[in-house]
């Protein structure tokens, strides 16, 4: 099979719907607007759909940026060790400079998940914080919203030889695309129509909880009891949202979440992770952490301990959280019953929180706060934003008020 054309396992009609649902409503492109796009060289077939929508929809320019495994793995194996301490600042500050020009960003995911699995954990816990640092000018501009962003799925044989191990490959990859394209609301007759449905439902619960106005959310289930505190003026997010270029997107295709800002020193308890977390080609399972003024003083894992650990001393608000999301055990990937090692998919089945970097758009005028305020109301900073998954059907939550008053959240892993 060459690149060029999408494996016959997967639909090209629904491909194409993918495609569109991307442009006009994972970024709501406007006319005139450039794209940025990422996408590994196995999606090329949606790349094209994609750049295709996009220009049909007014696009200015569309610049695609292609990465391959071969190439990745190339570094590990042949590179010097220098290579490991570097990365391309220069083309970051490029894309930073696309991004303040109010360029549109759109990454598709689809790498194997395990592809580093086998390197050396050292050079790879190296170049990716090479990298997170040289990103940062970027990075900044993603984490406070000032552009319409988008990261959705294409389902390449790689990673569904990851998701389905016993399937034949092209079985495989069938049954990865027929997942993504149902979770993504690709199904639905008209599913530009079936997300303005669920984005309403997604905006509900927001306001609930944002007129709620708790201090704390109390989490209690096996092996997990956790107070964490939100941020003072923490402001609930979910589905779709306007970025500050005032462009209403959805960020993430699919979505189930509602989210906020933790205080980053509010936090007490204890908490266990209830599904794998698939990091840079680590699997890390079974995490075991306790919080202790909202800093992690003791975590364990039956897998992956050792990256755990170098993860927790990235730097000093990689112990800190920088996110709490609320999602019902029954979501659509929740109920596939999918592990799919992508966060975009795994932190959609269950409530999740995420080590590090807070988003400053979940704070009340978040768009008019100076770093130094979002870190006074109990911001986190770091290098970092990893989501994990801590909820099931045996996790119940109480919203907790400031004078002490609790209000039942989610009941066995549902909205109450």
């Amino acid at each position: 099979m060459t690149v060029h054309q999408h494996p016959p396992a997967i639909d090209s009609a629904r491909l194409d719907k993918l495609a569109k649902v991307a442009i006009r409503v994972g970024l709501n492109l406007q006319p005139g607007q450039d794209l940025f796009l990422t996408a590994p060289v196995s999606a090329l077939p949606l790349v094209r759909l994609i750049a295709r929508h996009a220009y049909e929809a007014g696009a200015g320019l569309v610049t695609p940026m292609l990465s391959d495994e071969e190439v990745t793995l190339a570094r590990y194996r042949h590179a010097p060790d220098l290579s490991f301490d570097r990365a391309p600042g220069w083309l970051y500050e490029g894309v930073a400079k696309a991004f303040s020009a109010n360029t549109a960003r759109l990454a598709v995911v689809g790498d194997n998940p395990m592809l580093l699995a086998g390197e050396d954990a050292g050079k790879v816990g190296r170049a990716s914080k090479a990298n997170a640092l040289a990103y940062q000018p970027a990075l900044e501009k993603i984490a406070g919203f000032d552009i319409n962003w988008n990261i959705l799925a294409y389902p390449s044989a790689a990673w569904a030889r990851q998701v389905f191990p016993d399937e034949a490959e092209e079985a495989a990859v069938g049954k990865l695309a027929e997942a993504i394209f149902a979770a993504s609301r690709i199904d639905e007759a008209d599913p530009v129509a079936a997300w303005a449905a669920h984005n309403g439902a997604l905006r509900a619960r927001r306001d609930w909880l944002n007129g709620q106005r708790f201090a704390a959310l109390h989490f209690i289930g096996p092996g997990t009891d956790l107070t964490i505190g939100l941020a003072d003026g923490h402001d609930w997010q979910g589905g779709a949202s306007p970025a500050r270029n005032g462009i209403v997107c959805n960020p993430n295709i699919p979505t189930e979440e509602v989210f906020t800002t933790p205080h980053a020193r509010r936090v007490e308890g204890h908490v266990a992770s209830t599904k794998p977390l698939s990091y840079q080609g680590s699997l890390i399972d079974g995490i075991q952490v306790r919080f202790e003024g909202g800093r992690i003083v003791e975590a364990r894992a039956t897998r992956g301990e050792a990256v755990l650990a170098k993860v927790l001393d990235t730097d000093e608000g990689a112990r800190r959280l920088g996110e709490v999301a609320l999602v019902p055990h029954s979501s659509p990937i929740s109920k596939s019953g999918i592990l799919f090692y992508n966060t975009l998919f795994d932190e959609n089945a269950s409530c999740h929180v995420a080590l590090g970097q807070c988003y400053s758009k979940c704070f009340v005028d978040g768009a008019s706060l100076a770093p130094e305020q979002i870190a006074a109301q109990g911001g986190n900073k770091s290098l970092i934003h990893i989501d994990w998954m801590i909820g099931s059907g045996e996790v119940d939550i109480d919203g907790v008020h400031q004078d002490g008053r609790r209000v039942p959240v989610f009941r066995k892993g549902e909205w109450a």
